[in-house]
C-alpha cells in the first residue's frame, strides 16, 4: 500500500466511528492535551488503536484523539504529536494532520510549548504565530509527489490564515487576554539550544522557538487547510533567565496556564 493508502485506511477508520465530519482539528502540545476532555460527547480512540498512526512517547502527550463539539461544531482534537527528534521522518510526523485533511478537516488550530526569545515575553504567555522559520533541516514534501494531496509547489506566504489571526485577537479581548504575536522557530532538538543559539535566533528575527508545529502547518497548507497557530510561552529560552532549562518546568507552566488556554480555543472555535 502506499502512503496515501495509509492516511485514507485511517481517515475511514475514524469516520466509520465517529460518523459527523470535523471541520475543525486541534493538535495539542505539551502539557495542553486537558483540552481534549472538554470535548462534548466525544468519540475517543488511543492512537495505539488507529491504522498507522505513531505513537507519542514524549511526556506530556497523552496519545488520543477525540472527535465531539465544542459550541456545537465538531471537532477533532488530537491529545499529543509526534516529533521528528523522536526518529521520526515527517511523513510519519505530519500523518495525523494528513488523516485529518482526508477525513474533511477545512480549518486547523495548532498550539505548542515554546521557549520565549522574545525578552519582553513573560513566562506563560500565549502568541498568536504570525509565521515561522523552518531550522528543521527538513521538510515534510520532500519526496515521492502524490497531487491527491496537493500541489507540488505549493505557496507559503500566508501560512497562518490572517482571518483566523483576527478571530483570535477577539477571542482573547473577550476574556481579558492580551495576546502578543510573533515568529516561531522550529529546530530539530531534542536538546535546548545554547544561548548563543539563542542569540542568533533573536537576529534573525524569532521570538518563540520550539521542536514541532512547522511540518504540519506545511502539510496543512499544502492541503489547503487554513491554519492558525498559538505557543505557550512555557519557559524563556536558553541564557534569557539564570537558570537551566527543564521539562517539568515546561509542563507545569503549562498546567498553570490551562483554563486561559481552554477559555481562548473555545471562543476561537465559537467564532469560526
Amino acid at each position: 500500500m502506499s502512503y496515501y493508502d495509509d492516511v485514507k485506511e485511517a481517515a475511514d477508520f475514524i469516520r466509520a466511528r465517529a460518523p459527523d465530519v470535523p471541520r475543525i482539528g486541534i493538535v495539542l502540545g505539551s502539557g495542553l492535551g486537558d483540552f481534549a476532555n472538554s470535548v462534548n460527547g466525544a468519540v475517543t480512540v488511543p492512537y495505539g488503536d488507529l491504522p498507522h498512526w505513531p505513537a507519542s512517547r514524549v511526556i506530556g502527550h497523552e496519545g488520543k484523539l477525540a472527535v465531539g463539539t465544542i459550541g456545537g461544531k465538531t471537532v477533532a482534537a488530537l491529545a499529543g504529536r509526534v516529533h521528528a527528534y523522536e526518529g521520526h521522518d515527517l511523513a510519519t510526523v505530519t500523518f495525523a494532520i494528513r488523516t485529518l485533511g482526508l477525513l474533511g478537516v477545512r480549518t486547523l488550530i495548532l498550539t505548542n510549548a515554546a521557549g520565549g526569545v522574545n525578552t519582553g515575553f513573560s513566562q506563560g504567555a500565549l502568541m498568536v504565530i504570525d509565521d515561522h522559520i523552518n531550522l528543521m533541516g527538513q521538510n515534510p514534501l520532500v519526496g515521492a509527489h502524490d497531487d491527491r494531496f496537493g500541489e507540488r509547489f505549493p505557496d507559503m506566504t500566508e501560512v497562518y490564515s490572517p482571518r483566523l489571526r483576527a478571530i483570535a485577537d477577539r477571542a482573547g479581548k473577550a476574556i481579558d487576554l492580551l495576546l502578543p504575536h510573533g515568529i516561531y522557530v522550529a529546530l530539530l532538538g531534542p536538546s535546548y539550544e545554547t544561548p548563543a543559539e539563542i542569540r542568533y535566533l533573536r537576529t534573525i528575527g524569532a521570538d518563540a522557538v520550539g521542536m514541532s508545529t512547522v511540518p504540519e502547518a506545511i502539510v496543512a497548507r499544502h492541503m489547503k487547510m487554513e491554519v492558525l497557530g498559538i505557543s505557550c510561552i512555557t519557559n524563556m529560552a536558553a541564557g534569557v533567565l539564570p537558570h537551566p532549562l527543564d521539562h517539568a518546568e515546561v509542563m507545569e507552566t503549562a498546567r498553570r496556564i490551562r483554563s486561559q488556554f481552554l477559555a481562548l480555543l473555545e471562543g476561537v472555535i465559537g467564532q469560526i
